[in-house]
């Protein structure tokens, strides 16, 4: 374990004894570290607040002076029970050792906590900085996160090597407030949630659908230069085409599912990929008609829990541009490399920078996947000789593939230096195997084909949530839903102001006119705002010059441009997507 995961793990345990100086009763959870920091759960009297929490620091860090060791021993589960027989939640964890016939480990945080424990802590307290931590947040969370387990309440802690990297991090954090897409998106009327629709079920206004539209067209182009043909799917379908593929059993508890009248089952589809299988199924094809590519935007469903929803993040109702190709096992990586062509195109319009993980099964938990060994070894060797052709960044990712195959994950960096999966390519040789699809081959021999999955953006909604947040609302001029407001100075102006609304608009550029009965500045400011690239400020001296004053978003500098020229720049910025 790193130093600084053992720092993390360390304050876990101070923490706990911080709150148990507090509440002597409080029930312990787990508190185990996380990404940037820590964590703890307890069943205390009453709920907490904010000042608890800087009360807890306070005690924290006098505990990490006083230099406190750190000391693990090894016990007997029927020791264990004696000494947390006050503590129910360790007790609950001990049953699991018992039934392993393991011996259990406990530490000490010098003379003032003792914790069940596997270990992975500081020799001594005054390893830390204190400086260099903070708790952050309280939150629910139901014991091992089974809504019918009591729920506890989660204290959040932030931990760093130095004060420097907490303050660093702590700003992130500030500026990831500013870039909220929960927050960004409605203030930008893109979208909104109606608690009479439901949660997790995103309700898109007209400037977030044509968003929306504008991202797909941009994605279906590059498709369609490739060779995709689009195609069209119901949102439902028997249970059996799930017992088929393999989800039904896997995923039957995520489903939404719907009871006909005359009894029938049907599900709302969460995957798009069994139906395109059948579409490939409907006839007989010959080995020189493959690939076969099948492109489709569409709704998927998933019942996910009211608790782990997200904003745009996660959803119940995810828009996919999917995309699947089936060809023969010769045509892999040239297939491949075409995806990857379309991902490289499309998220460097955006300025991220990607690299890849070669997402593999677990080979412990076999059991999780379809397929044998020798079919994943085939589909994961394929993908590391893809990668390596490409020469590109990669690293491994143990148990991230799909249960029907590995995959390649695009990952991208966002503005704030945060991390996202986006595209992801999957190659896939068992539902094929299961639905029994083949091309016949040059002996006129029925040959087993592949399948590979491929989504660009993964979901609309998830994609928008990282780009407002990595643009900060601010869309490139293509993607911007206004991409220009002309704001007359004074009303005998508007007339000039209308007029080249309409001629902006004959070159399919989307322009409106500012508000009648606003002063000037009041109209600039709502136009900055709303992130509107470009204000054209028109008076007197442009409607004699048939110019425009362009007011640029985020620049202090205005300049005079004829229109002509103005056009041409817009025209510009379209077509080259910057």
């Amino acid at each position: 374990m790193a130093n600084i995961e053992k720092m993390r793990h360390s304050l876990a345990h101070l923490l706990a004894a911080a709150v148990l100086k507090k509440f002597p009763k409080a029930k312990l959870g787990i508190g185990p570290v996380i990404e940037n920091g820590f964590y703890y759960d307890f069943k205390l009297p009453r709920s907490l607040t904010a000042e608890d929490l800087k009360a807890f620091e306070h005690t924290m860090r006098a505990l990490v002076m006083q230099k406190l060791p750190f000391r693990g021993k090894k016990l007997t589960p029927s020791k264990a029970k004696k000494l947390f027989k006050d503590q129910p939640f360790k007790l609950d964890l001990i049953k699991e050792f018992v039934k392993e016939k393991k011996l259990l480990t406990v530490y000490e945080t010098g003379d003032v906590f003792l914790d069940l424990c596997r270990g992975g802590h500081v020799k001594n307290t005054s390893e830390i900085n204190t400086d260099s931590f903070k708790l952050t947040l309280i939150a629910g969370a139901y014991w091992r996160g089974d809504e019918k387990n009591p729920q506890l309440q989660r204290i959040y802690g932030l931990a760093f090597t130095t004060k420097k990297e907490l303050d660093e991090y702590l700003a992130m954090l500030e500026e990831a407030k500013r870039r909220d897409h929960k927050i960004l998106g409605p203030a930008l009327d893109l979208f909104t949630f109606s608690d009479l629709v439901g949660a997790g079920l995103p309700l898109w206004t007209p400037r977030g659908t044509l968003v929306r539209n504008l991202l797909d067209r941009f994605v279906w182009e590059l498709r369609r230069k490739a060779g995709y043909e689009q195609v069209d799917i119901p949102h439902i379908t028997k249970k059996d085409l799930y017992e088929r593929s393999g989800h039904w059993e896997k995923f039957k508890e995520d489903l939404f599912k719907i009871q006909t009248r005359e009894g029938h089952l049907f599900v709302m589809k969460p995957m798009n990929c069994p139906h395109h299988t059948q579409i490939y199924a409907r006839k007989l094809w010959s080995y020189r008609d493959l690939p076969q590519r099948y492109a489709n935007t569409t709704k998927v469903y998933r019942d996910e829990q009211t608790g782990e929803l997200a904003g745009l993040s996660r959803v119940r109702a995810i828009t996919q541009d999917d995309a699947h190709v089936f060809c023969r096992l010769s045509q892999i990586e040239e297939e491949f490399l075409k995806i990857w062509d379309i991902i490289q195109t499309f998220y460097g319009s955006f300025g991220f920078k990607l690299r890849i993980r070669i997402s593999t099964h677990d080979p412990k938990h076999l059991e999780k996947y379809l397929g044998d060994k020798k079919k994943w070894k085939f589909a994961e060797d394929m993908l590391y000789k893809i990668a390596k052709s490409k020469n590109a960044d990669t690293f491994n990712g143990a148990g991230e593939a799909a249960f029907y195959g590995p995959k390649l994950d695009f990952m991208a960096k966002d503005s704030l230096g945060r991390e996202w999966q986006v595209a992801t390519i999957q190659l896939d040789v068992n539902m094929p195997e299961r639905f029994d699809l083949t091309c016949t081959s040059e002996e006129g021999k029925p040959e087993r084909i592949v399948m590979i999955h491929a989504a660009i953006m993964g979901s609309i909604e998830r994609f928008l949530s990282v780009i407002i947040e990595h643009l900060a609302g601010d869309f490139p001029v293509w993607l911007s839903p206004i991409q220009a407001r002309v704001i007359p100075i004074s009303d005998k102006h508007r007339s000039y102001a209308e007029t080249l609304q309409k001629k902006l608009k004959a070159y399919n550029l989307r322009v409106d006119v500012a508000s009648t009965g606003e002063t000037l500045g009041k109209n600039i400011r709502q136009g900055e705002i709303e992130k509107i690239p470009y204000l054209l400020v028109v008076g007197d001296r442009e409607m004699e010059s048939s110019s425009v004053n362009v007011r640029e978003r985020h620049k202090k500098e205005t300049s005079i441009v004829a229109i002509e020229k103005f056009i041409e720049k817009i025209k510009r910025e379209n077509e080259e997507k910057v």
